[in-house]
């Protein structure tokens, strides 16, 4: 080759890894921030985040979960990373399967969204010990979340091993991916004053180590007053519009990490609710005051599988999410923050670059106005934060109503484009519906536990082990045995007095055995672990076998000094003796960990023929294993297991767990906290299925059954008052414009998965009130509302009904001075 030639080649290789270079870097992304916002790129920008947990549902629900989150205006996803489930043990990692923290992210990000990562690794998240590994717990001289040398250690070597996890897939934004936030620690505030000085160092230490850690992107610290250095400080809780003080220093932005859409259920808790109107008036509130960043705490929360949950928490996990446990939109909340965030971004220009100010109009009447005089954009938040009464208030020369409690925004100072109590979204009800394909041959076989005795060969001691130190966190169950010998002269000699076993345990539960034979269950609470078990007993002369199987339901979360925290027997006594209380506490006592079953694994296929099993049906007792086979259910809906008619245990469906059910602990309201669990359609295969029940107590297994679940009912509720729909308006420059010249108030719906509107079941113009599912006419309606909506919508997959007069009461004659209303119920499905 010649030297021209050689020149020209090397030339050619050097402009080909140039522009390699420059390709490569027009993907990456600088994130910097002050005091009004973080700042991509050089450019400002709102965020609407919502928290999603990998762990807590199949990786075969992320992207369909992932795509409905973006389609509700989200543009960033917020998830923990789960230290316990990733080092089980000590040095022994997992990453693999609904654990696959890097795929999880790059999907995110696939989507053209933003993450953050919230590293922790404490994170609370109502997730069996706060996220942390059991054999942490056990590192000689450790003290968890202080300035204590071997905690430290570990907490950074976890945390520097997802960072460079992180960086060596290229996640995080400096480096091209949608990583834009890191998150270290999680609500300390809440604890350091315990530690005192130690406490103060160590959060200093965190956050300088983090920092350290060289992600480019900024990090924060949540509920941390004095965040050190650059780490932003930000607001968890239901309002922080009114209770976030702001950040430290003035050169950081105003962000919410948790806004929570309802609030987390543990077993005895009654129903949890938080309304969409309420969720939408915190945020809006939130950005009228500077906000920039608000995240959804929960957007969809999933599934706590297996024994995930932490003390005392239910297996659903904020079901009252924007996106429920199994998946499907619940309306209003979806739609309604749907509509929120595309009127707050009709507010962006003035909003991110705005002057702010505020003008008073009376009690609990307020405008919170962003302008640039030069532009003469501006954007208006009017509020009324009275609960309970509407007002009329004049900005500007225009009178605006406001309902009760609500903000209207206004995203040129004249246009309401949206009101937090107004809700124009289409409203929906969830159902159950018995399969008949996987219930069609249901022949349940049982396998009943063995009572031990301290004959056996068991971990042996002076006085009842505290669980915790014994089972380590690998079951729930922990076996307490001893035998008590007695003759006539300690008995009583009355047929109808009988001594009473006395136990005080620190919690959770505790089912008791004496000579083979059931005696009662007892537990604590979520707010009381600690509890005391009393029962009548019937003892004979001789050895008397006295056998408690103790149970925890999860670690606990949160507060301080997590690693000193026990479960379990504490004292056992025998009351009612001829000769008085025999504490037995300081016996010889025997312990076994776990139950056989679990030993077995008998609610895999290969474990199930390691026992014998028997037909059953009917009523059961006290520790008995189930299993029996079952198709998968017809279409595609999402599916669940009933169980109201069992007590506690725990369900397997092919050898996965699909959580804790406790359905006898029962709230205040008289109902169970959940009776229906989550079965991923991911764990099933088309037949013969294994599902396997774990029984504690005893039930009816004859009353367990397979249901698919739907959203097939959909509503929508429009009031003449309500503002046209968000999507209707668009931005140009400063104006805010119609995009269609037919922009009527109209009652909208769509069934879910291109479904059909099969038939309309409730219909009416005039006066109607109640709820999706329950609607009611009033004393004004019209009488051909239900013609109308079915010429508008039956067969269709989508239909808007205009909220017109002309259309319903051509005549005007329809109740005259009556506010007119439109309630809309119909029903979707497959044309058959």
């Amino acid at each position: 080759m010649s030297v021209p030639s050689r020149v020209l080649l090397a030339a050619l290789v050097c402009l080909l890894t140039i522009s390699t270079v420059v390709q490569g870097e027009k993907f990456k992304r600088s994130v910097t921030y002050d005091g009004r916002s973080l700042i991509i790129n050089g450019k400002r920008e709102l965020f609407f985040s919502g928290s999603i947990h990998y762990p807590r549902m199949p990786p075969e629900m992320w992207w369909d979960i992932l795509k409905k989150a973006k389609a509700g205006g989200l543009n960033v996803i917020q998830t923990y990373v789960f230290w316990n489930i990733h080092e089980p043990e000590k040095g022994q990692f997992n990453f693999e399967g609904n654990y696959n923290l890097t795929k999880f992210i790059k999907m995110i990000g696939d989507l053209g969204m933003y993450a953050t990562l919230r590293v922790g690794p404490f994170i609370e998240a109502e997730w069996n010990y706060g996220g942390f590994p059991f054999w942490l717990r056990e590192v000689p001289n450790i003290t968890f979340r202080s300035d204590n040398p071997p905690f430290k250690y570990h907490m950074k070597k976890f945390t520097k091993m997802i960072i460079d996890m992180m960086k060596d897939a290229q996640l995080y934004a400096s480096q091209g991916g949608p990583i834009i936030l890191s998150q270290v620690e999680n609500e300390y505030n809440t604890i350091q004053l315990a530690f005192r000085e130690l406490g103060t160092r160590y959060v200093h230490w965190a956050g300088t180590m983090a920092v350290r850690l060289n992600t480019g992107v900024p990090w924060v610290m949540c509920k941390q007053k004095d965040a050190p250095g650059p780490v932003i400080n930000t607001c968890n809780g239901r309002n922080c519009g009114d209770t976030f003080t702001g950040p430290n220093k003035p050169s950081k932005p105003v962000l919410w990490t948790e806004n929570w859409t309802a609030r987390y259920r543990v077993f005895g808790d009654p129903p949890s609710r938080r309304s969409a109107q309420n969720l939408a008036f915190s945020v809006a509130r939130f950005f009228s005051k500077n906000g920039t960043l608000a995240n959804y705490y929960m957007y969809y929360g999933g599934t706590n599988y297996g024994r995930s949950g932490s003390s005392f928490v239910t297996t659903r996990y904020y079901d009252e999410a924007p996106i429920d446990e199994y998946g499907m939109l619940r309306e209003p909340k979806w739609g309604h923050l749907r509509d929120l965030h595309s009127a707050l971004r009709l507010c962006k220009k003035a909003l991110l670059s705005g002057k702010p100010s505020v003008e008073n109009f009376g009690p609990n009447l307020e405008a919170h106005i962003y302008e640039q005089p030069k532009t003469k954009a501006c954007v208006a938040f009017l509020s009324n934060n009275d609960s309970r009464t509407p007002a009329t208030l004049t900005f500007r020369g225009s009178k605006y109503y406001l309902p009760q409690y609500s903000i209207s925004i206004l995203p040129d100072c004249k246009t309401v484009v949206y009101n937090t109590r107004m809700i124009v979204a289409q409203h929906s009800s969830r159902h159950y519906q018995k399969s008949k394909a996987a219930n069609k041959a249901l022949r349940w076989e049982m396998f009943i536990e063995d009572i031990p005795t301290l004959n056996e060969n068991l971990i042996k001691s002076a006085s009842p082990l505290e669980q915790w130190s014994v089972t380590k966190d690998t079951t729930d169950y922990l076996w307490h045995t001893t035998g008590i010998s007695l003759d006539g002269f300690h008995l009583p000699l009355r047929e109808n007095v009988l001594p009473v076993l006395r136990i005080a345990s620190l919690g959770h539960m505790m089912h008791g055995f004496v000579n083979g034979h059931y005696i009662g269950s007892g537990h604590g609470t979520n707010i009381e672990n600690s509890f005391v078990f009393q029962k009548p007993i019937i003892l004979k002369p001789g050895i008397n076998h006295i056998s408690l199987l103790g149970v925890t339901i999860g670690l606990p979360d949160s507060g301080v000094y997590l690693e000193r925290r026990y479960a379990g027997t504490r004292t056992v006594a025998i009351q009612g003796l001829n000769t008085g209380t025999l504490d037995v506490t300081y016996s010889e006592w025997g312990q076994k960990v776990g139950l056989d079953g679990e030993k077995f694994q008998v609610y895999t296929q290969e474990g199930s023929d390691r026992v014998k099993w028997n037909k059953t049906k009917g009523l059961g007792g006290p520790l008995t294993w189930y299993k029996t086979y079952f198709d998968a259910p017809e279409g595609n809906d999402p599916l669940a297991i009933e169980v109201a008619t069992m007590s506690k245990g725990m369900v397997w469906v092919n050898g996965k767990s699909i959580g804790r059910y406790w359905v006898s602990f029962l709230s205040p309201t008289g109902k169970p906290s959940q009776s229906v669990y989550h079965i991923p359609r991911a764990f099933l295969k088309p037949k013969d299925n294994l599902l396997a029940i774990f029984e504690e107590i005893g039930g009816n297994i004859d009353g367990v059954q397979i249901v698919t679940v739907n959203r097939n009912t959909i509503c929508s509720y429009i009031k003449e008052s309500d503002p046209t729909r968000v999507n209707n308006r668009k931005r140009e420059d400063i104006v805010i414009q119609k995009v269609f010249d037919d922009a009527r108030r109209s009652a909208t719906l769509m069934c879910p998965d291109n479904r059909k509107i099969l038939r309309v079941e409730f219909a009416s113009y005039g006066n109607p009130f109640g709820a999706c599912g329950n609607y009611i006419l009033g004393n004004c309606s019209a009488p051909s509302s239900k013609r109308i909506i079915e010429q508008y919508c039956l067969g269709k997959n989508r239909c808007a009904i205009p909220f017109d007069q002309n259309i319903f009461d051509r005549e005007k004659k329809l109740c005259l001075n009556v506010p007119k209303n439109l309630a809309i119920q119909v029903q979707c499905g497959e044309n058959k």
